[in-house]
């Protein structure tokens, strides 16, 4: 006994997606032009964004077929290899994966950070924002006079409810809230030149092993101060 083909169905849907984008395609009335011509012409954008998202659950398993133009496409769905793909097809349940973990490509330093973008993609899930940007070396000014070599990096930015996490190859930045324009900037300081006095003002607690390693931190996130509405 022969296990079916699990592409079977997939096949089916383009089949039957296909005949109906032909039919619409040669309907005369989009040579007469007007009302009934526009609709038809709003059919046939429908079932192309229904062929996009079909495309997205083909596996290209059947090879490629070579064009009259010399490019390469699916032999189900129809796809060109290569193309950049404009949607992303998730489950609703379970684990997602979105493309693939990219790291910096090249050591030429380029003259812009826009030249130098491997990838720049932000999504926002369930109310948490996420960034990740990867950036080749590239020039930039320092103060908006002298000029500096950036080095190549991964950063990687969450955003939820006010708070931002950023993450790069040396550094892990935690900020509570952002920062306004034309506020001076944060002081920085390591906790051991702290003094005890301003320590005691800090919701951190650090987290380390039997040993004295670091191993983390915990903050207390900080809540707004509201006043009581006074009784009369």
């Amino acid at each position: 006994m022969t296990n079916p083909d699990p592409t079977m169905p997939l096949k089916h849907d383009l089949r039957r997606l296909f005949r109906s984008m032909g039919f619409v395609s040669r309907h005369a009335a989009l040579n007469r032009g007007g009302r009934e011509a526009a609709q038809l012409a709003e059919i046939y954008q429908q079932l192309g964004l229904a062929w996009e998202f079909l495309a997205l659950e083909c596996p290209h398993r059947e090879g490629w077929r070579k064009t009259c133009d010399g490019q390469r496409a699916c032999r189900v769905c129809g796809s060109i290899k290569g193309a950049p793909e404009q949607w992303l097809l998730l489950h609703r349940e379970g684990s997602k994966t979105i493309g693939r973990r990219a790291v910096p490509t090249s050591k030429r330093v380029f003259a812009t950070r826009k030249q130098a973008t491997v990838v720049n993609d932000t999504i926002v899930f369930h109310g948490a924002k996420l960034n990740v940007e990867v950036l080749n070396p590239h020039r930039s000014r320092l103060f908006r006079s002298r000029n500096i070599t950036i080095a190549a990096d991964r950063l990687v930015s969450l955003e939820e409810g006010g708070v931002q996490c950023r993450f790069d190859s040396h550094t892990v930045i935690l900020r509570m809230a952002r920062r306004k324009r034309r506020e001076a900037p944060p002081f920085s300081a390591f906790v051991s030149e702290l003094p005890p006095k301003a320590l005691k003002r800090f919701p951190v607690m650090l987290e380390y092993d039997r040993r004295g390693g670091f191993i983390g931190l915990t903050i207390f996130k900080p809540q707004p101060f509201r006043r009581r509405a006074s009784s009369r």
